[in-house]
């Protein structure tokens, strides 16, 4: 499978080299023209770009903008009234008018400054007299297989894929390029494949591979380099708006990183197309996903974003929205449905309403209109294969201890009241004895001066620690209560403690869970 993709692409190549060859010479150029004049004319390749660009404006599928009544995108409305007779070009009314010199006939208007060629004028001539036949959209057309087509030339090419273009260069009365050198070779084919020129080791052993399975062991190489990957992900990632800053204003640094990353591997895996495209769209949404599934779904938070602080986050919300449906549409359709967006489409069959609609299908998309501070919630944690290897080592870890820690409470239960006598005698035995200074219990004992109000309760009211009364305290917000200047002041040591007795009422806790003791410093 991977030869297969290296073979196509260095097809690509080769197509491509012949194609700039015959654009180099003039008098190729030509023969290619007059080559074509003699094979059937096809709607799409021939005639659909000349009423793209001078017709459909005024008499296309805009509702809106037909001008007359007349459409020429639909062949039954063309036929309708004359304006394309089948077999008769002189009297089709559309080639009547583009060949007039009448400025009020004439069409496109001469105001248009858009007038037809002579070679434009015989396309749409030659088209009529052949029956004027349409044909659907070549992107909704099934691909037909096509028979290996007979070539003059046997002696070129290696496979039934160079008959292909063995044919196209006999079309074009183009002759085949000679054979690369080595050195030429290697050069085109590291570059096509991973971006990179070979090293000089690499070319000199290339040159000295005589073997008939020198090529596909180049190719082979180079399709395993991670550099492959790297080399094809730069296409894609173009393709789908990846960049490492939020696209407005300040530009600001944000991390897609493992996005890119999920791209490369997936070349580098040679990952089916399906799965690719299904785990980008949806992979979130898949049964137990896995962490690389998560992240292709990033694809869907690719788009430019704001931190900008006046922005209005209703309006870049609509933004994201239009941008992610002119970019899924370009990307996975091959579709210019972002022209819908303010009105049907002109030239192709989308009307506004599909455009949202499909926007529709990702509306559910948790993202925010203006961001802050670099943050783009919800975010997840993505570690790299060593970070990984680190927490599977500690999460077993963790499972082990958990597994040994009813054993081991048992086994430290069992000797708990041994445990408790040694501590008591110790504690009886020591030559040192714990002092208690009591500073706030049924009044300040340290003395001082009290700020805040201090409100003591009974025991029939709330629970009481020691002595008669405890403080009450209850606030709706951040609570401080001190006292200064006590007349007993302590000697803070390093085993000195400082504690206090809270009671936290069940029926009304503190929302945030803290309570907070201190001894302010003297």
């Amino acid at each position: 499978m991977r030869s297969l993709l290296g073979l196509l692409l260095a097809i690509a190549f080769a197509v491509g080299f012949v194609e700039r060859a015959v654009s180099a010479e003039p008098s190729d150029a030509a023969q290619i023209t007059v080559s074509a004049t003699n094979r059937p004319l096809s709607f799409n390749r021939d005639i659909r770009p000349i009423l793209t660009d001078r017709c459909f404006a005024c008499h296309g599928l805009d509702a809106n903008t037909v001008e007359a009544g007349l459409r020429l995108d639909v062949r039954e409305a063309a036929l309708e009234g004359g304006a394309i007779v089948p077999g008769d070009a002189e009297s089709s009314e559309i080639f009547l008018r583009i060949t007039s010199d009448d400025d009020d006939l004439v069409m496109p208007p001469s105001e248009l400054h858009k007038p037809l060629s002579d070679a434009e004028i015989d396309l749409v001539r030659r088209w009529i007299q052949e029956g004027a036949p349409y044909e659907p959209h070549w992107a909704y057309t099934p691909l037909p297989r096509n028979g290996v087509p007979p070539s003059a030339n046997t002696t070129w090419g290696e496979n039934w894929i160079d008959q292909f273009v063995a044919r196209r260069l006999q079309d074009a009365s183009v002759n085949p390029s000679p054979q690369a050198d080595p050195t030429t070779l290697i050069r085109r084919l590291s570059f096509d494949l991973t971006g990179l020129p070979p090293t000089p080791e690499e070319v000199e052993a290339f040159k000295q591979d005589n073997s008939n399975e020198s090529y596909e062991r180049l190719i082979d190489r180079l399709l395993s380099s991670s550099r492959f990957g790297e080399r094809m992900a730069i296409y894609w990632l173009d393709l789908v708006r990846y960049a490492d800053t939020v696209g407005y204003h300040g530009d600001q640094n944000v991390s897609h990183s493992p996005y890119r990353d999920y791209v490369i591997d997936a070349f580098n895996s040679n990952m089916p197309y399906d799965q690719f495209v299904r785990e980008q769209l949806a992979g979130d949404l898949l049964p137990n996903p896995t962490i690389d599934q998560l992240v292709a779904s990033g694809y869907n938070r690719l788009n430019q974003t704001t931190e900008e602080g006046g922005a209005q986050p209703k309006e870049y919300l609509s933004i994201y929205f239009a941008d992610r449906v002119r970019n899924v549409s370009q990307v996975f359709m091959g579709a210019t449905v972002g022209c819908a967006q303010c009105h049907d489409h002109k030239y192709d069959p989308y009307t506004a309403k599909d455009f949202y609609s499909l926007g529709a299908f990702f509306a559910d998309i948790e993202e925010r209109g203006k961001y802050s501070q670099r943050e783009r919630p919800p975010q997840i944690p993505v570690p790299n294969e060593e970070q990984q290897a680190q927490l599977d080592a500690l999460r077993l870890k963790v499972a082990e201890a958990e597994a040994n820690l009813e054993s081991i409470t048992q086994k430290q239960l069992a000797f708990l009241p041994e445990w408790e006598a040694q501590a008591i005698e110790s504690i009886n035995q020591s030559k040192f004895r714990t002092e208690e200074h009591t500073w706030v219990d049924d009044q300040l004992a340290a003395g001082g001066s009290k700020s805040g109000e201090w409100n003591h309760v009974t025991a029939d009211q709330h629970p009481v620690h020691s002595g008669e009364t405890s403080r009450r305290q209850t606030g709706k917000g951040v609570v401080q209560h001190l006292f200064t200047n006590a007349k007993e002041p302590i000697e803070v040591k390093a085993d000195t403690e400082l504690f206090a007795w809270v009671y936290l009422a069940p029926q009304s806790p503190p929302q945030n869970n803290h309570v907070a003791v201190a001894r302010r410093p003297r």
